[in-house]
């Protein structure tokens, strides 16, 4: 039965969510990664602030943020090894602080029952993102979930969407792209999916800055904006001038 979700004029039969900064707040495990990895080098810790503004390009972006802030920038070499280590702290205990965001479950659960395929596409280690789904109870809510690492390329890789689409067996034409940061945004008109964005993530960008179909302030807002349920939404194309 076809999903009865429009998007922009469009039917939608899958949304595909962004994961940290969309669906969990993780910036504090992420932190605490960091800065034990930080601590080993000798140099000082993260903010929190500044954690947050390296969220969001994968784990190797991450921590060459991080050295570059701290102190002397590690060299490509170093920064495999860093890396590495940085992952290993993380996995450790991945969901220590992480929560999810408000109306997360219930709306997966929405989409879910009016028929739509979800699926996730994240920069973070595809090890990481099912370790961290499954401990959070939403693995059984994903359809398919591509980590940063799942394929050749990654956000805002038009290829990186399109994969996760092809897992969901989607095409791009009906499919929705929700993240919290201009790589998301990006990789959804590349893609060509549409794009909308949360206002509560790790954005780096200005939000009102970046080419967008609509902005949200909870997640639930989503199925006002696909035409599912009640809601209030942030709706505007493109950049303000």
């Amino acid at each position: 039965m076809p999903s009865p979700a429009r998007f922009a004029g469009r039917p939608v039969d899958a949304v595909v969510f962004d994961l940290d900064g969309t669906l969990i707040d993780s910036a504090d495990d992420l932190g605490r990664a960091a800065n034990r990895l930080l601590a080993e080098e000798g140099r000082r810790a993260l903010s929190m602030l500044e954690v947050r503004r390296f969220i969001g390009d994968g784990a190797r972006v991450l921590v060459q943020r991080a050295m570059a802030e701290t102190g002397t920038a590690a060299t490509s070499e170093r920064l495999d090894a860093l890396t590495g280590r940085f992952i290993a702290h993380y996995e450790a205990d991945a969901t220590a602080a992480t929560t999810i965001y408000p109306s997360v479950i219930d709306t997966l659960d929405r989409l879910r029952a009016a028929g739509l395929r979800i699926g996730v596409c994240t920069n973070k280690p595809q090890a990481a993102t099912g370790a961290v789904l499954q401990t959070l109870g939403l693995a059984h809510r994903i359809d398919a979930a591509a980590g940063g690492d799942r394929f050749p390329v990654r956000k805002p890789d038009a290829g990186h969407l399109l994969g996760t689409l092809d897992l969901l067996g989607v095409p791009a034409d009906r499919a929705v792209m929700v993240g919290d940061n201009e790589h998301d945004a990006a990789v959804a008109r590349a893609a060509g999916t549409g794009a909308v964005l949360v206002t509560y993530g790790y954005a780096r960008t200005p939000l009102d800055q970046i080419d967008t179909d609509a902005r949200i302030d909870r997640l639930d807002m989503l199925l006002e904006l696909l035409g599912l349920g009640a809601g209030s939404i942030v709706d505007n194309a493109g950049p303000r001038p």
